[in-house]
């Protein structure tokens, strides 16, 4: 007979980080040469199970026997969401952490994987940011409600863990992008935001693309799949090896690519990809941020995991997947 079925219930299956997680869990129980069934994928829509309302949480883990759990369920956006919705982004996002933290500690789950983000750590935070800057100094304002949840979601995994033994775990992307990304002219993040401009600068066949800043900040970019690996990665080691290769009372892991583009390379990029035969110019009087935002990852390399998608390869698969987004919106 075939061994009893590892359940695994993804929050936030239907975003983009969450989608990724149901490819990589679905490839990894095919490529494991598995017995059928022995992998089985919980989800729920947000009309079945609203995770912001306890009551309803603790009604599916209770009714539910869920073996792990990957938390990607989030309310998310850029610049201008964040400053224009706070109390959404913080309210919404603690409730959701609390809830299924919590529950799932009260339904004894064997494993939970807790996905962050890099804007948890200080505005002016040393280059590359290491898991122990975390705490260190102010965070950037724009986004501060949203990073100060991610900060608790974390700081719950850690409290569960020393005071109940549990087993839940935490890792801190880089800015991420891919399939299912955001493209909202307004609360997207700089890859869509900058795919969608120069496919429309394409089309309309602008003469010029103008940028906010100077372009020579610096940012690091994740293949939203990569992302999914790291995650499954994490949560195949052993809890010894997890809890020695993170920092005391800081569990948390970055996960990045390790590599670093200025904002006029990504845009060159981007032009290529998208076949914008333009001018590319950048406005010096606009903001742009923080001069560089690099994560440290040499504690998950050190665990044997490194990002294997190129940003360009990347770009382009993600370019792919916003054409076909735009061509079914059409039809």
């Amino acid at each position: 007979m075939f061994p009893t079925s590892k359940r695994i219930f993804v929050a936030g299956h239907r975003g983009m980080v969450g989608a990724a997680l149901m490819r990589a869990l679905r490839a990894s129980g095919a490529a494991g040469g598995r017995s059928p069934g022995a992998i089985e994928l919980v989800t729920r829509e947000h009309g079945a199970l609203d995770l912001v309302d306890q009551s309803q949480v603790r009604q599916f883990f209770a009714s539910h026997r869920i073996d792990e759990v990957y938390l990607a369920a989030a309310r998310v956006g850029g610049i201008f969401a964040n400053a224009n919705y706070p109390a959404e982004f913080i309210y919404q996002n603690l409730m959701i952490e609390a809830n299924i933290v919590h529950e799932a500690w009260r339904a004894k789950v064997g494993k939970l994987l807790f996905l962050g983000s890099s804007c948890i750590y200080p505005k002016l935070a040393p280059q590359p940011m290491a898991e122990h800057a975390l705490l260190t100094g102010p965070l950037e304002p724009t986004n501060e409600p949203y990073a100060i949840a991610k900060i608790a979601g974390i700081k719950m995994c850690e409290s569960y863990n020393r005071q109940y033994g549990s087993d839940f775990r935490s890792v801190m992307p880089t800015n991420l992008f891919g399939p299912g990304d955001n493209y909202h002219a307004q609360n997207s993040h700089v890859i869509p935001a900058l795919l969608r401009r120069f496919h429309q600068a394409k089309l309309e066949r602008a003469p010029a693309v103008v940028l906010w800043g100077s372009g020579a900040a610096r940012r690091e970019f994740l293949y939203v799949d990569d992302l999914a690996s790291a995650c499954l990665h994490v949560m195949g080691l052993s809890a010894d090896a997890y809890r020695l290769s993170t920092v005391p009372m800081q569990s948390h892991l970055n996960v990045g690519s390790g590599v670093e583009v200025t904002i006029a390379a990504l845009a060159q990029l981007i032009g290529r990809v998208t076949g914008y035969q333009g001018a590319i110019e950048f406005d010096p009087t606009q903001p742009e941020g923080p001069p560089r935002k690099l994560l440290d990852t040499s504690a998950l390399r050190r665990l044997g995991w490194q990002s294997a998608t190129a940003l360009e390869s990347g770009l382009r698969l993600a370019y792919r997947h916003f054409c076909a987004q735009q061509a079914t919106a059409a039809a």
